[in-house]
């Protein structure tokens, strides 16, 4: 039932109940059996339980009216979030791609090779992403952790794993944006850090949130900032989305470290 039909209805049922039952009050239909003090009483009376019942059956239809909005609201963003990856996917892949045929032709076996083991990362990536249906309930340290294991596996960089989510501590949407954050971020390890070891440490609490991502590479200098520029401007662009802090701290030839805290609510 449409917003419409429900501002109707409210503004015709008071007025047929109080109203009608006035008129046959007045029209001598039960002033014979019923006083004017008793048929005040029973009309307040009547009111009050229609107003009860009416009212409960309103609210229920406008929570489940919300409900719906709120779910499809969030599938939207995650299929969002996914035609995003797509588009990234594909410029990334025809950039390398390209790469990749200059390299050919130069005959630099090497650099082909690491452009080779970049598109089979990205695309393993591509296809972890699209490989779970929205519509099937997957919690977030599970997506996490699975990642996590195929991102060591190509990688080949020791990983070090805590997490410690409550179940729908955060919407949807916070999900698909944490997610994509702990994905650059380790994607920048891989790509620019040349680390032996990462760390993630996850931590909710009732009022607030800490994300922890260590790795113990090169770390960002002046010189390295213009090929790690895009995935920090990614990272912070998605933390701004959920109301959410970062700090990054790094030196160079001693590793970096990223925070990201957030409070319950944002």
């Amino acid at each position: 039932m449409s917003y419409r039909y429900l501002k109707i209805i409210t503004i015709l049922i008071p007025t047929i109940l109080i109203g009608g039952l006035e008129f046959l009050r007045h029209s001598g239909l039960f002033l014979q059996d019923i006083s004017m003090t008793t048929g005040n009483y029973l009309i307040t009376i009547l009111v009050f339980i229609v107003s009860i019942v009416f009212s409960n059956w309103m609210f229920k239809t406008i929570e489940e009216k919300n409900r719906r909005i709120s779910s499809e609201g969030e599938l939207r963003a995650i299929y969002e979030e996914r035609e995003r990856l797509a588009k990234e996917l594909h410029d990334n892949i025809a950039q390398t791609l390209f790469l990749l045929k200059v390299n050919l032709k130069k005959g630099k076996i090497n650099e082909a090779q690491g452009l080779v083991n970049s598109i089979d990362s990205n695309l393993r990536q591509a296809i972890y992403n699209l490989r779970t249906s929205p519509l099937k309930p997957v919690s977030l340290s599970s997506r996490i952790e699975s990642w996590l294991e195929d991102w060591n596996t190509v990688s080949g960089i020791d990983l070090d794993i805590t997490i410690d989510i409550n179940e729908g501590y955060f919407t949807p949407t916070e999900e698909v944006q944490l997610f994509s954050i702990i994905q650059e971020a380790f994607t920048n390890i891989r790509k620019h850090s040349e680390a032996k070891c990462a760390t993630l440490h996850f931590h909710t609490s009732p009022s607030k949130w800490e994300l922890m991502i260590e790795d113990n590479g090169k770390g960002i200098s002046s010189d390295d900032f213009p090929q790690n520029k895009y995935g920090l401007i990614m990272l912070k662009e998605r933390v701004q989305k959920i109301g959410a802090t970062i700090d990054i701290y790094t030196e160079k030839e001693c590793g970096t470290k990223i925070k990201i805290n957030g409070g319950k609510g944002h």
